[in-house]
């Protein structure tokens, strides 16, 4: 059955691209007679709050969406994505890294390819992270590609691919193949929280039975690393759908770090829901 979602992180309110995200996707399931599911992806404690959740049930509301309920909240399921960090390191597929962002953007800033090159900092040594535990600092777990590739051998890794039914920033669409290595050794699990994203979306989708992941341009690239994590742990691969992002007059993309006027700040002007759904072309 179609199945698709809608993932914001309550990190602040929504506004017109949100708006264009949460419509595309819930179109697509009621054109169909499919599932529309809402999921909030909290696992950030510093920038998630509880009022900007609320916002969220009340702003797609105001839209006119509906969803199943409950809503799956991924705060509250930290066991779930530690359950799989613990079978992916029983496997020796992840290493500890007690590196800060900082250390690793100097080190890829002074490799010879400069800072495009993908964050791939590798295993301390063993001696090194015994010192390093025994001290109590701080670590993350990340995905070894090497070892990644190693486990699945390489005629399997060569065949990683997923299928896009929108176009990529390249004018990728069709059966487009993962290329994994362009997200490095991605970190999986962080010292602040249970999980990180690329993890906690593999996990849910599969979990929530996605079949069909429409969402922004912008986390195309995340696909890559998305599908490898998929294909690791057994679950199976959504068909994903990128759409435009949604772009103000001065055109660039809304945003929330560039305080985009809100859907709040729209209703209170007098903006009908209507007049929202046709001016983004709904």
């Amino acid at each position: 059955m179609f199945a698709t979602r809608f993932a914001p992180s309550p990190t602040g309110r929504l506004h017109r691209g949100h708006a264009f995200s949460a419509l595309t996707a819930w179109t697509a399931a009621r054109e169909v007679g499919g599932r529309f599911v809402l999921r909030i992806e909290d696992i950030d404690p510093t920038r998630c709050k509880p009022e900007f959740e609320d916002a969220i049930y009340e702003d797609l509301a105001w839209l006119g969406l509906d969803w199943e309920t409950p809503v799956r909240r991924q705060s509250a399921h930290l066991t779930d994505y530690a359950a799989v960090i613990d079978a992916l390191n029983a496997r020796g597929l992840l290493y500890r890294c007690f590196r800060t962002r900082k250390e690793i953007l100097d080190a890829i800033g002074d490799a010879p390819h400069g800072p495009a090159e993908a964050v791939r900092p590798g295993p301390h040594a063993p001696e090194e992270e015994a010192r390093l535990l025994a001290e109590g600092r701080p670590y993350a777990w990340r995905l070894s590609l090497d070892r990644a590739r190693e486990a699945l051998g390489d005629d399997a890794w060569n065949a990683l691919s997923f299928v896009e039914e929108g176009v990529g920033p390249d004018g990728e669409t069709g059966l487009v193949r993962a290329r994994p290595e362009t997200a490095g050794d991605v970190v999986l699990a962080r010292k602040d929280a249970g999980t990180a994203y690329h993890l906690a979306v593999a996990h849910d989708d599969a979990l929530q039975g996605i079949s069909h992941v429409i969402r922004g341009l912008d986390l195309f690239e995340a696909t890559h690393i998305q599908r490898l994590i998929q294909t690791l742990m057994g679950w199976p691969a959504p068909v994903y759908r990128h759409h435009r992002l949604l772009l103000g007059p001065d055109g660039r993309r809304y945003a929330k770090r560039d305080q985009s006027v809100t859907l709040a700040e729209l209703r209170a002007g007098g903006l009908t829901p209507e007049a929202l759904r046709a001016e983004l072309g709904f």
